[in-house]
């Protein structure tokens, strides 16, 4: 008999997050591999030849912004509890 409960709780798998904590999971990687692809770039192929490029608003100011809200997305993303009612 209780071999049998086991087996019965063995195969009901349960996820530790919901269906909306995961989209929000994506959402937040999705901006995270943003910023950092706003990053990239901005070298110069000769390394004696200084490239000013390098300082762009997008990568000193946008790219790290992007970073930092993916973050918080993915911070809410774990903290939010859907099974909760209002």
């Amino acid at each position: 008999m209780g071999e049998k409960k086991r087996r019965e709780e063995a195969k009901k798998t349960e996820f530790i997050f919901e269906r909306e904590n995961y989209k929000f999971m994506l959402i937040g990687i999705a901006f995270i591999a943003l910023g950092f692809i706003l990053m990239t770039g901005g070298g110069s192929d000769d390394p004696t030849v200084f490239n000013p490029e390098i300082y762009s608003w997008r990568r000193i100011r946008l790219a790290p912004a992007l970073v930092l809200i993916g973050f918080g997305i993915e911070v809410y993303a774990i903290l939010l509890n859907p099974k909760k009612k209002d």
